[in-house]
């Protein structure tokens, strides 16, 4: 089994700065790519970031030049550093694990966290 905890989350003003945190543990051979998924209330989840494990990274075009995705230097962590937040970034934000449990086999791996809340107040 495969777990996969989320944390960092909280209240910021507009304008400010807030780091999430993401750690998967469990039977994981390797975890090719790591996302950020967002969902504000009313709204469908979507993705913010993603890095790969050869550390490429793709954003949404609402948090280009805001939001840094980036791998720990512990194995299978994954950070998201947020600046100049905005109300419209308040949302459930979750990590999504991507990846093998053990080598020569196909992907079996998709883990979700639990998510955790982020509130941009104005």
């Amino acid at each position: 089994q495969v777990r996969v905890v989320e944390s960092g989350g909280g209240s910021v003003q507009a304008g400010g700065s807030l780091e999430l945190s993401c750690e998967a543990s469990g039977m994981i051979f390797s975890l090719p790519a790591m996302r950020w998924y967002r969902q504000a209330p009313g709204k469908e989840r979507e993705l913010v970031a993603q890095i790969t494990s050869g550390g490429s990274t793709d954003y949404a075009d609402s948090v280009k030049g805001r939001f840094t995705i980036f791998r720990g230097d512990a194995k299978n962590t994954v950070y998201l550093h947020m600046n100049s937040l905005k109300p419209e970034d308040t949302a459930v934000y979750y990590c999504n694990a991507l990846g093998y449990s053990r080598p020569g086999a196909r992907p079996d791996l998709d883990e979700w966290g639990q998510g955790t809340q982020v509130t941009v107040s104005s």
